[in-house]
Order: structure tokens, then sequence, then C-alpha cells
């Protein structure tokens, strides 16, 4: 994709081509909370423990500069629409409690205003979640909570360098539902070194358990600069295999589906359409959404960017009265259309067959003959569904209806 260097700070505005139209589409607010308590061993998100930061940034500047950014998203937008979502991640935004994460949201309507019926998520460590914690939230206007449980298994949890005991996570689920929260969700990592069969279906026994409404599971990436990727570099792991992964990933759609929670989108499964995560999916469906706080990404209109990483560097450019942005990319018609492709292909509606050329229709009609579309979703409803055997080599599907 194109990238250019900011040759004009964000203050002076976004081209008016990608303001045309806002709010017509899904309009969200993410706000990036970089602050953990330990550093997962497979993680590379842009995230820092006390000890890393020393006395460069605290939870206290970082939200000021918050509050500075999201003034500035304002004016940016002239007239921003309401926040149909809000989605606090991170990083771990339980560690702001539940009076640091009321202060987040009162930020967010502040400088939007949240939509009539709004849904406002945030991520959470069970570790660092209580029944006072989720009772607080919910008073402060939060209506859903994605809890990170990734596995059951004590030796599994020890690879991936995770903090929680592992009964844990089930255990702040129902403290959740107890508090009011309809919609809480629970994160799986499957693939990883050690798990065995037995291990994942423990950890699908105790999603269930906990009456959750929601339930993302993705495969173990080995990302490049974590302490899991030294690990298998040096030997002391194997990576994760690709059999493996596609047979738990059969294993988890048809112990979820059987339980009545259904795929809507490759990774994730909701219990009916009111409990999928309306944040992500106007990602997925070419939405708008502002991305606050240290190195997180915006998109309006076809304008993406992003901003510096560090939480010491982006409180002192807002200080500064600056944008903390730190690189933008305007994509082309050609970027556009096979980021929908990739995107829409994903989710259980699929994509529309008159969003592919000629070529792309003739692909999509031989991928159906093969089994990686629903044939007869084509022909009644002219679009592109995966079946279960598409969802497992949905990447290879992309690249074949966009050429």
């Amino acid at each position: 994709m194109p990238v250019r260097d900011v040759v004009e700070p964000l203050e002076t505005g976004l081209p008016e081509s990608a303001l045309d139209g806002l709010g017509q589409r899904p309009f969200g607010v993410y706000v990036h909370v970089p602050f953990c308590a330990t550093r997962c061993g497979y993680c590379d998100f842009n995230t820092y423990t006390a000890g890393e930061l020393g006395s460069a940034a605290s939870p206290r500047s970082w939200l000021d500069g918050l509050r500075r950014e999201l003034e500035l998203a304002a004016r940016v937008l002239a007239e921003p629409p309401a926040a149909e979502t809000v989605f606090v991640g991170g990083g771990t935004p339980s560690l702001l409690g539940a009076d640091g994460l009321g202060e987040v949201l009162d930020v967010v309507r502040g400088a939007f205003g949240l939509a009539r019926g709004a849904e406002v998520t945030t991520e959470s460590n069970p570790e660092s979640t209580s029944p006072e914690f989720f009772e607080g939230i919910r008073a402060a206007g939060y209506t859903r909570v994605s809890l990170g449980m990734q596995s059951a298994a004590p030796h599994v949890l020890q690879v991936l360098d995770r903090v929680h005991t592992p009964g844990r996570p089930v255990d702040a689920a129902r403290e959740a539902r107890a508090a009011g929260f309809e919609h809480v969700n629970l994160d799986v990592i499957y693939g990883t070194p050690g798990e065995r069969a037995e291990d994942l279906r423990a950890s699908l026994d105790a999603v269930l358990s906990a009456g959750v409404d929601h339930v993302s599971a993705y495969a173990l990436i080995v990302e490049e600069g974590t302490a899991l990727a030294r690990r298998v570099r040096r030997g002391e792991l194997p990576a994760p295999d690709d059999d493996v992964l596609a047979t738990d990933y059969e294993v988890i759609d048809s112990v979820l589906s059987t339980a009545g929670l259904h795929w809507y989108e490759v990774s994730n499964w909701a219990a009916h359409a009111g409990a999928r995560c309306r944040h992500n999916l106007g990602y997925w469906q070419g939405g708008d959404w502002w991305g606050a706080g240290p190195g997180a990404h915006s998109h309006v209109g076809g304008v993406r960017w992003w901003n510096v990483k560090h939480p010491a560097k982006y409180a002192s450019l807002l200080a500064e009265g600056r944008s903390p942005e730190a690189g933008r990319e305007v994509l082309t018609a050609e970027d556009r259309h096979l980021e929908r492709v990739m995107l829409e292909l994903r989710v259980a509606e699929g994509l529309p067959l008159d969003a592919l050329d000629a070529a792309g229709v003739a692909e999509a009609r031989a991928a159906a003959a093969e089994g990686l579309l629903e044939s007869s979703l084509l022909d009644s409803r002219g679009r592109a569904v995966l079946t279960d055997r598409g969802r497992l080599l949905a990447d290879g599907v992309v690249r074949r209806l966009v050429g």
C-alpha cells in the first residue's frame, strides 16, 4: 500500500473525500490502553510493563493525552457522529480499575457523544477483575466485557506466559453476568505447543460452563520479536502445526455450534445476532473509526493513520498541542477493493458477487465447485459465502477472487 510520511499534521484536517459520507457508515472509537502487569510470551501488541516505562509515562499522563487526542479528533472531523461503538483494548484496560475506565468513557462521551443503544466494550484480564469491578464499569456505561482466557490447561498457560489461574476466567465471566452484563466474550488460543486434544476440549467445556454469549478463538501465531519466537528459534518449542490447527478449528466450530454458538466471522462465534461484536463488524464491513492512544490505528473514508507507539512520546506531543500521528496512507481504489473482499468474505453473510469483476465471479464459481464457497448462495442470493472447508482456506480463496 502507498505509505507516506506525514507532510501536514493531522490538525489541518482530512481530505474532503474522506469526510464525505461520515456518519452514513458505521462509526466507532477504539481506545488503546498500553499498560500490562507482565508481558505474555506470544504477544507483540504495543504494551509496556511498569518496569519498562519507569517514570516516563503513567496512566494519568496517558489519560491526559487521550483527552487531548479526542478533543483534536472532534475538531478534525468537524461534525463528528456520535459513537455507535466504543472498544477499550490493550494491553490490560482492567488495570485502570472501574474508576479509570469510567473516566475513559467520559472522555469519549465528551468528544463524540454516544449513540442511542451504543455498544461499549472493554477487554479485561481475569486476574485484575472482581465483582466490584464489574459492577463499577456496568454503572459507568459499559455494555460488554471481553475476557482473555486462552486455555484451561495450566501447562498451556505456562507456555504462553499467562499469569492467571486456570479457573479464574470462568469465575470472572460469571461475575460479569451477575453484575448485569448480558454480553460477555471469552478469548481462546489454540495450537499452542504441547496442547493436546483433551486440553482443547477441557478449555471449550470451561467456556461453555461460563454461560457466555460470545467466543473468539484464534490460532497461535509466532510473531517475530516475541519471547515465544525466540524459544521456537532455539528449538525449545516446536512451531504450531498447520494440520493440527485445522483439526483444532474444526473441533472448536463443532463444539460451539452444537452448544448454540454459531460462527459469524471466521474466528468468532455468537449465541444470536444481538451477541455479535458490533465494533468488530464495523471493521469488517468498511466502517470508520478513530483509534486513540499510543500506536492506535484509525480509518476514515479511505484514509488510514497511526499514532506514535511509546506512551511518553504520545503524551508529550499532545501536551505540546501537536498531533500524535506517526504516519498515514491513502488507500487506492485497488487497496479498498482488496480489503473489502478480504474482510467481507470472512463474515457469515459473505461478499456480494457484484463486488467482483468478471474474472473474480468466474473464480468464485470455480471455488464453489471445489466446495470452498456455498454453491446455493451464489445462485439464490448472489453472495460468496465460505463453506466449512472454505473457512480453513479463506486466505487462498481471497487471493483467487482478487486475481
